[in-house]
């Protein structure tokens, strides 16, 4: 068996659908659950199936960015292992940077099937399960806790919550920042030299999709237009990858 047939084969299949399955039944587990304590409390039932149906339209083109991200992922590392990870706890950008780290370590010259190995699979899987995991361990021992300091008001509070965001932006901001010069180094230098002979494909699909964004956020921000917010990660990379496609073909 190859290892391509190996990574998209029935067992991985059954395996990973059937976590997804169960992820997926709780989630209807709880759903009804809530919807009938809504009722219970005196929810309006029109108001509440208003909102079942307008969450599940605006949950659909969001979810195209995690589509995209599996399939991105599933030329190298097959469909089961990234549907699985994009379906129940990964994050693209997180599965694809760690990914990519573990081929590098390895020893693989980049992450594509061609190169792919048995044990280079194995060792990138293990990877991506073992540094993810422990947002789960920390959220059983801490989360009680952390969640004490939001509650009543005043400073205390107010700290605590404007650092979580400037702690999540600021996290953003870096690993952009890494990609990006990533990006800059391999245009500009090769061996130690300057030579500018790099692939500047990666720069302009960067700029693109932060072109795209910004257009979402201004939409959002100064046209009042909330709810372009739900589109604006799949829209950015659908666009930046048709950007891709195009100039590959005319260049």
């Amino acid at each position: 068996m190859t290892v391509i047939q190996a990574l998209n084969s029935t067992p991985l299949y059954l395996i990973c659908g059937g976590i997804v399955l169960f992820v997926a039944l709780v989630c209807v587990f709880f759903m009804i659950r809530a919807y009938r304590q809504g009722i219970a409390i005196g929810m309006d039932k029109t108001k509440l199936k208003r909102t079942i149906t307008s969450s599940a339209t605006f949950t659909i083109l969001p979810s195209v960015g995690i589509l995209l991200g599996v399939i991105a992922l599933s030329g190298s590392l097959g469909t089961p292992l990234p549907w699985l990870r994009l379906s129940v706890i990964g994050a693209l950008h997180y599965e694809t940077q760690v990914a990519e780290a573990a081929a590098e370590v390895v020893g693989l010259p980049g992450l594509s099937m061609s190169s792919m190995t048995f044990e280079a699979f194995v060792n990138i899987a293990l990877l991506m399960s073992f540094c993810i995991i422990w947002g789960m361990l920390l959220s059983i021992f801490f989360t009680k806790k952390y969640l004490g300091k939001f509650k009543g008001s005043g400073k205390t509070g107010s700290a605590v919550a404007g650092f979580g965001d400037t702690a999540m932006t600021a996290m953003f901001i870096g690993l952009v920042s890494a990609y990006v010069a990533s990006y800059i180094g391999t245009f500009v230098s090769g061996n130690g030299v300057f030579t500018f002979t790099g692939s500047l494909m990666p720069l302009v699909v960067s700029v693109v999709a932060g072109a795209v964004m910004a257009g979402f956020i201004f939409l959002a921000e100064k046209k009042k237009a909330t709810w372009v917010e739900s589109f604006s990660i799949a829209g950015s990379m659908i666009l930046a990858m048709a950007a891709a496609v195009f100039l590959n073909a005319v260049l």
